[in-house]
């Protein structure tokens, strides 16, 4: 799987610094993502739900350090490059940038495989319900 692209929404908190949205082979997204800024940096947080007993609990996330560190790169790489070239409004990142974040991180290990994921389904395949 590649990044496709990287939407990040600045927020104007002290620790939390922006929301971000990955979207992966222009089909899937990941948005709730937060960066946020830790006494050791910039880091991720991937989305979670709050649990009946108090805990929250990811509701996507890597399943291994490769493949949270390809995103962690990516995601405050570009995040930095959108502080250094604010934009006007809240906006998806350039396509330029999108492009430098899939150069960085070309593709994602698929699970328990250390190899490239299997591609996306065509239309066709998920409107008669084929295997995903």
């Amino acid at each position: 799987m590649k990044i496709t692209d990287i939407r990040i929404f600045p927020v104007d908190e002290p620790k939390l610094k922006a929301f971000v949205s990955i979207i992966f082979d222009h089909c899937f997204i990941i948005s709730d993502i937060k960066i946020i800024e830790g006494n050791n940096g910039l880091f991720l947080s991937m989305p979670s739900k709050k649990r009946r007993d108090g805990t929250f609990k990811d509701i996507a996330h890597p399943l291994n350090s490769e493949t949270r560190k390809m995103l962690e790169d990516a995601v405050i790489s570009a995040y930095k490059e959108q502080e250094r070239h604010p934009k006007t409004e809240e906006a998806p990142l350039a396509a330029g940038l999108a492009a430098s974040a899939e150069e960085a991180s070309p593709e994602l290990p698929a699970a328990g495989q250390g190899g490239a994921a299997e591609p996306a389904p065509s239309s066709s395949d998920r409107l008669l319900g084929g295997t995903f």
